[in-house]
């Protein structure tokens, strides 16, 4: 048995092997069961559109960097979709003095979460009529 092993829960086999796996384990390791994360797809649409939006809007009367409006658009997003206390926005005081938004990773979104915040940002940048760069991302009409 190796010290790490991970399984897609795609099919049966893949069933079996994990439970063979978990049965073989020493005393002391860890199983862990959860929804796969954001995909590799939905990292580059959200970034894509994240340009978009950096690339024609201002927000506080200033121009924004996409880094700054990846800030914006997830802490939005978080404060939206609140559900059970587990999201939205926590501010508190910063090291220096400066407030911080802590908010959810990007990275750890699931699939089902990434998919959430494609659509509020899209519909965000509807909102604020945004062009997508990106054909596939527009609004169908």
């Amino acid at each position: 048995m190796n010290d790490r092993a991970v399984f897609i829960l795609a099919h049966a086999e893949a069933r079996r092997r994990a439970v063979a796996n978990v049965q073989a384990a020493p005393d002391g390791y860890k199983v862990t069961i959860q929804p796969p994360k954001r995909t590799d797809g939905q990292n580059e649409r959200f970034h894509a559109m994240v340009g978009d939006i950096a690339k024609q809007l201002q927000w506080g009367g200033k121009v924004r960097t996409a880094a700054q409006w990846k800030v914006l658009l997830v802490s939005g997003h978080a404060v939206a979709t609140k559900d059970d206390g587990e999201r939205g926005a926590d501010i508190v005081p910063g090291i220096e003095g400066e407030f911080v938004n802590l908010r959810e990773s990007t990275a750890l979104m699931s699939v089902r979460r990434g998919a959430s915040l494609i659509e509020y940002v899209r519909a965000f940048g509807d909102l604020n009529s945004v062009f997508w760069s990106e054909p596939h991302m527009a609004a169908a009409a």
